[in-house]
């Protein structure tokens, strides 16, 4: 290999680096910002100036009033996004059986008359260990007792749920889901000063 030789594919090496390493990464970075800021920036959830969530990762709420998400997968924090991950426990798993009979016996005891099946994404986490959204169902499940702990009308509760539903995505994807942290956020500004805990 020549020195001309060389000196061209140094050249190269810093253009791709500084095209691909720096000025793609501004150029994306840019472009996010202007068209979509809220989802670039986290979809960070605000009250009063104050961030409260994002409405992409659950959180671990378990007041009667409020809404409570799938179970999450991470240890030891719920919810944390630095360790994002599916429990790995297949269909078979005695560990597995234990906490969903666990988690059926707490939603029961929480609200004893409820009498129907409990929503199997009440009781299993999801793959990211981090997900906000639960099934219509399961939103459903829940109305009895933040009714009772709120004093909110079932109507409105329903109202509420249809009200942060998400549909199918593109109309045929997936399933309709409720998003929990913008509807526990909607019952904190609903209750004010008796916020629900």
């Amino acid at each position: 290999m020549t020195l001309r030789d060389m000196r061209a594919a140094v050249v190269l090496f810093l253009g791709l680096a500084v095209a691909t390493g720096l000025l793609y990464p501004l150029a994306m970075t840019g472009a996010g910002q202007v068209l979509f800021p809220r989802q670039a920036n986290g979809s960070l959830m605000r009250v009063h100036g104050r961030i409260m969530g994002s409405m992409l990762i659950g959180q671990y709420l378990r007041g009667p009033g409020l809404f409570w998400s799938r179970p999450s997968a991470t240890a030891p924090v719920p919810y944390d996004a630095k360790a994002s991950g599916a429990s790995n426990l297949g269909p078979d798993n005695p560990v597995l059986r234990q906490h969903v009979a666990s988690r059926v016996a707490a939603l029961r005891k929480a609200d004893p008359g409820v009498r129907g099946p409990v929503p199997v994404d009440l009781v299993t986490s999801s793959g990211s260990g981090l997900d906000p959204d639960i099934s219509i169902a399961a939103a459903h499940y829940q109305v009895a007792r933040i009714s009772r702990a709120t004093t909110i009308a079932r109507g409105q509760l329903m109202a509420l749920i249809r009200r942060y539903t998400v549909p199918r995505s593109l109309g045929f994807l997936g399933e309709p889901v409720v998003n929990v942290v913008r509807l526990d956020l909607a019952l904190w500004r609903r209750e004010g000063a008796r916020r629900p805990r």
